[in-house]
């Protein structure tokens, strides 16, 4: 019974010492690594900081070749006519989920007309919503008609099969689709924004792209070669840190942070499970 109790002794000491180094070397581990990897995420996907509105485009374009370029977070207006087809272009890198929205003003007087938005990559491959009202129908005598699209995540590398979302350049074109004679040609304005959500590591993959798909970029890098200054990218806009497609991500952190753990709780488990390396002494007259 004495022995009995010395060792349940022992163990309960060998584990109060363990629970108290874990704890020590946890609260190293959040003080250690915490503050440091949090910039660190922070910087691996480029973040989509509102401009000024008084700089936002007053205008669309009316094909790909003269899309008007519009960054994240600016609102931009345009006037026409329906039936005419308004185009946008912005810059989105590896990680983020753009989300395109456009608000459509009406003129008092008109029949229900229908009112579609699609978004198309640097190779101009329709890209499929994730979600989002992407056509809508605006009843008789509505006085406006909001369309909206929330793509997929933006992968760093992709096969060359694939229609997945890649870094570049997104091209926005906003229109009424079956619309009758009688309101053809009468004015509308629209308004456009561009917002995007970082993901981060969870949407990291391994593998990048020699350029974004930006138009008029590979012939830019091959006029660099030759010392051609007169060429010039189709699109001159990219996000605020530069395009960051790349091998790091904040999912490193994470893997060096299971890592540790996982090395703690194997210390651990081993000096609970050891016992205390010597037998136990048998007191006299046992």
């Amino acid at each position: 019974m004495r022995i009995t109790r010395v060792r349940m002794t022992r163990v309960r000491m060998t584990r109060v010492r363990m629970t108290r180094v874990l704890s020590t070397a946890l609260l190293a581990l959040g003080l250690g690594l915490g503050p440091a990897a949090v910039p660190a995420a922070a910087d691996s996907t480029p973040s989509a900081s509102p401009s000024d509105d008084t700089s936002a485009p007053t205008s669309a374009g009316t094909s790909f070749r003269t899309a008007t370029e519009v960054e994240q977070g600016q609102t931009a207006t345009a006037s026409a006519s329906t039936g005419d087809y308004l185009y946008w272009s912005f810059p989105a890198d590896a990680g983020q989920r753009p989300t395109v929205r456009a608000t459509v003003k009406l003129p008092d007087e008109h029949v229900a007309q229908t009112w579609q938005i699609d978004v198309y990559d640097g190779l101009r491959r329709r890209q499929a919503c994730q979600y989002g009202a992407q056509t809508r129908t605006a009843a008789q005598g509505a006085s406006s008609v909001e369309v909206a699209c929330v793509l997929r995540t933006v992968r760093a590398w992709s096969e060359e099969w694939a229609n997945d979302p890649l870094p570049g350049t997104y091209y926005v074109r906003l229109t009424a689709v079956g619309l009758k004679a009688a309101d053809l040609g009468l004015p509308v304005s629209a308004e456009l924004r561009v917002d995007s959500k970082d993901i981060g590591g969870s949407a990291a993959v391994d593998g990048r792209l020699a350029e974004p798909l930006v138009p008029g970029i590979a012939v830019t890098s091959a006029a660099q070669e030759d010392d051609d200054s007169d060429s010039a990218v189709l699109s001159s806009l990219e996000p605020d840190d530069g395009w960051s497609s790349g091998w790091w991500s904040d999912r490193w952190v994470w893997t060096a942070v299971g890592g540790v753990l996982a090395a703690l709780a194997g210390i651990g488990g081993y000096a609970l499970t050891r016992g205390s390396g010597r037998p136990a002494r048998v007191p006299p007259g046992a």
